[in-house]
């Protein structure tokens, strides 16, 4: 073919290359052209099968909402039928409702008939009665000589007599049981109260004895011109007597917490050896930062240990303050946890809420431990504090009544009032000089010694009781009550004493023979 399109490109004087490149043209179109058709065929399938999907997908769903129409047909017509079965079983039920009414009408009508009939003969008897009473009381008046208003006053007046009468005399019985019953409860509760606490006694003195080693370590504490022991006294405020009692120090002050910590200042210091103002100091204001969360964790122990919960921190660290207090020599903590028990005790006998019983007899002596001390009582100063630091009203009521400077409103004032008396009235609860312990025990036997037809006296109870012996031939049973009651007058009026004290009288007869 080639020499053919070269002979005619001759023949019209055209270059050869113009028919090669038209061949090469052409066949370059045949192939985009099959190209063409296949991408086209390629098309067309794919657009057949989205064509076949899109309807296969439209077939679902018209298929789905069929379903879903034919559903709401169905359950509308139930709907329907249930609705139909109800209206005509309601139909029924109006039918018979209807029926029963009717009937119930009708019997109605029948029993007012028979109601009025019988009101009409009631009526007529009652006007029967009413004319033979006003007979009868027309007799009686004229018998008696009283109309019938007098004879009525006179016979309500009686009675009213005699009801007064009855109601003293039961009233005075009453009374007279209840108090019997009231005094036996009472000891009852108290002793019962008393028994269950078990309190240990802690006596506690103005001085604190510091021993050491040996009387060189005394020259370290005073220091060159004593410069050390004034710095210690400075920084704890505390008296630091040096003497020469052997092997010890004496550390003097009122407030046991300073006291406490020159105590510890003065061990720490001794311990490391280095003893110099600024060491001093150093030492001293770790020690009170120790002895702070001392106080602070012993406040919350004693709260845990008493069941008592959502307490101010404030008023948990004065709890663990009175740790260093003392009243009258008696640890005041100790004091207060055991007038928390008896009033917690108490409150439970008497049916009261124990845990607020408790949580007062803890605070009743808050106004002992504050950080300030202003010119208040210190049942005042713990109520004020109480309110202060959101207590209830009735716990801050008996704070501040338990001395009786506020008035009592609650029942729960009483109830610490007696144990806070039970607790500090314990025997050996509260120290007192040996002298003047000794002084009131000769007194006690003295005075009652003085009485006549007594022969022997005994204090016994560290003086809450005094037991006198006398002659049975020289008084008898009922002069020995007269005596016991003298006595005990007697003691009250010239005698000071805490708590009470117990006069015991013995009369005894014995018969003495000796066999030979």
């Amino acid at each position: 073919m080639n020499w053919i399109y070269t002979i005619v490109a001759f023949a019209l004087g055209l270059p050869i290359t113009y028919f090669i490149w038209d061949k090469a043209l052409h066949r370059k179109r045949e192939k985009m052209l099959k190209e063409a058709e296949n991408e086209a065929e390629v098309l067309k399938k794919d657009k057949v099968l989205q064509a076949k999907e899109k309807f296969l997908q439209l077939k679902s769903e018209h298929e789905k909402y069929i379903n879903e129409r034919n559903n709401k047909l169905l359950a509308n017509e139930n709907r329907v039928k249930q609705k139909e079965t109800e209206y005509l079983r309601r139909k029924d039920e109006l039918s018979r409702s209807i029926r029963d009414f009717e009937i119930e009408k009708k019997e109605t009508e029948v029993i007012r008939e028979n109601l009025t009939h019988q009101l009409e003969l009631v009526e007529q008897k009652s006007e029967e009665v009413e004319k033979l009473h006003r007979q009868e009381v027309e007799k009686l008046e004229i018998i008696s000589g009283f109309s019938a208003d007098e004879a009525k006053a006179q016979l309500v007046e009686s009675l009213k007599n005699d009801a007064k009468a009855e109601a003293m005399s039961y009233i005075q019985e009453i009374m007279d049981e209840a108090k019997l019953n009231a005094n036996k409860e009472a000891k009852k509760i108290i002793v019962k109260s008393i028994q269950r606490v078990a309190s240990e006694t802690a006596i506690e003195n103005a001085v604190t004895i510091f021993n050491i080693e040996n009387d060189e370590i005394k020259g370290r504490i005073i220091g060159r011109e004593g410069r050390n022991i004034r710095a210690l006294e400075a920084a704890t405020g505390v008296e630091i007597i040096v003497d020469d009692t052997p092997e010890a120090i004496v550390l003097s002050a009122f407030d046991p917490v300073r006291r406490e910590i020159a105590r510890l200042a003065l061990h720490q210091l001794v311990t490391d050896g280095r003893i110099h103002p600024a060491r001093i100091e150093e030492v001293v204001n770790k020690v009170s930062k120790q002895i702070e969360e001392e106080i602070i964790e012993t406040g919350k122990r004693t709260c845990i240990d008493l069941g008592i919960h959502g307490m101010h921190p404030e008023l948990v660290r004065l709890v663990g303050k009175m740790k260093y207090r003392s009243s009258y020599g008696q640890n005041l903590l100790q004091h207060s946890r055991e007038t928390a028990n008896l009033c917690a005790i108490m409150a439970a006998e008497l049916g009261l809420n124990p845990k607020k019983a408790r949580r007062a007899g803890l605070l009743h002596d808050i106004g002992k431990v504050p950080d300030e001390e202003p010119e208040l009582p210190h049942a005042v100063l713990g109520m004020k504090l109480a309110e202060k630091y959101k207590e209830k009203p009735d716990i801050c009521n008996a704070i501040g009544s338990h001395h009786e400077e506020v008035e009592m409103q609650t029942l729960l004032a009483p109830i610490v009032q007696v144990c806070d008396a039970i607790s500090g009235a314990r025997p050996g609860a509260r120290r007192e000089a040996v002298e003047s312990y000794i002084k009131r025990l000769n007194e006690l036997e003295s005075m009652a010694m003085s009485y006549n037809g007594v022969t022997k006296t005994y204090a016994i109870q560290a003086g809450r009781e005094l037991r006198v012996i006398v002659g049975s031939d020289k008084i008898s049973d009922a002069e020995s009550e007269q005596l016991s009651y003298d006595i005990a007058k007697r003691i009250q009026d010239e005698m000071t004493y805490p708590g009470q004290v117990k006069i015991t009288v013995i009369r005894e007869t014995r018969a003495v023979s000796y066999a030979k």
